[in-house]
């Protein structure tokens, strides 16, 4: 009997620990669906405001349209020249994403890696920078990209001309690799093991070769992550374009659709299906490389 009332208690407790377990599952799973829907609320709001038309949209006639209006994707790309726009901002999106797998990558494999003096002090500094805000130091890029000397018209003095003013060059090499990106290959290298590294050398194999064919493969997450992160930022940059760019066929996606607002009215119809065809690349590109990116994050975190 004893016996007995020692084998109940454990699964009477068994029992209980599992429907707590349930009920935590089923508490954390209702929280996250509610942070998702307020997340996804401004993208729902863009698609249906995308299909209406510009009346209802003037009435407030409520967040579904009486007439669904596909057309307005095809008026947006008609209105304004988003083939231009997009190409640009592929180009950028692309030249930003080379420059962070390449120069932040040996950035960072070589604070990881490489022993010289003066490694703690440059990680010292990409930290400070990462504190500043981008905002603070759009006035003086602006002066650089404007006073470049022996570019746009300009003398060995930065005078004269318009310098990096609507160029590729002003557009693409400012920005084009971050501090954020820096640190964050100097972090997934440090979890490569110095002794495969100092195997390798030992075999004579280059510095070049060690970082390329041994280093890199181990921290494939920080590329797509790194990668991913850069053609966003590109792909979704506003102020910096804008300053830097006269020309329509230097301009960006983003600031493209600033054209479909004016000094007193605004169609937003056209706004707002022209936002949503932009959001598509980065939507299917982050999809593609979720599992990567997340990891890359959380290994970033574990260090």
């Amino acid at each position: 009997m004893r016996t007995n009332t020692l084998e109940v208690r454990p699964r009477r407790e068994d029992r209980i620990a599992a429907d707590r377990s349930r009920l935590a599952r089923s508490l954390a799973w209702t929280i996250l669906l509610l942070v998702s829907l307020t997340m996804l609320a401004p993208f729902i709001w863009m698609v249906l405001t995308a299909l209406k038309t510009e009346g209802e949209i003037l009435r407030g006639d409520g967040l579904l349209p009486t007439e669904w209006r596909w057309q307005n994707f095809a008026d947006a790309l008609d209105a304004a020249p988003f083939g231009i726009y997009a190409r640009n901002s592929l180009i950028l999106a692309a030249a930003h994403t080379l420059m962070t797998v390449t120069f932040a990558a040996a950035t960072g494999y070589s604070l990881a890696k490489l022993r010289f003096r003066a490694a703690p002090w440059i990680f010292g500094g990409l930290l400070a920078a990462m504190m500043i805000p981008g905002y603070a130091t759009i006035v003086p890029q602006f002066l650089m990209v404007r006073f470049m000397p022996l570019f746009g018209g300009n003398n060995v003095l930065g005078q004269g001309g318009i310098g990096w003013i609507d160029s590729w060059w002003g557009l693409i090499i400012p920005g084009g690799v971050t501090a954020f990106s820096i640190f964050l290959f100097r972090q997934f290298f440090t979890s490569v093991p110095t002794e495969l590294l100092e195997a390798a050398r030992i075999d004579g194999v280059g510095e070049v070769g060690i970082f390329v064919r041994i280093a890199s493969p181990q921290v494939l997450p920080a590329f797509l992550t790194a990668g991913l992160l850069s053609a966003e930022n590109a792909w979704n940059n506003f102020l910096w374009p804008l300053l830097v760019t006269r020309s329509e066929e230097m301009r960006v996606i983003q600031v493209g659709l600033a054209s479909f607002r004016q000094e007193t009215t605004a169609q937003w119809t056209l706004m707002m299906a022209g936002t949503t065809l932009a959001m598509l690349p980065m939507i299917v590109l982050f999809l593609l490389a979720q599992r990567y990116f997340v990891q890359g994050f959380a290994q970033v975190g574990i260090k």
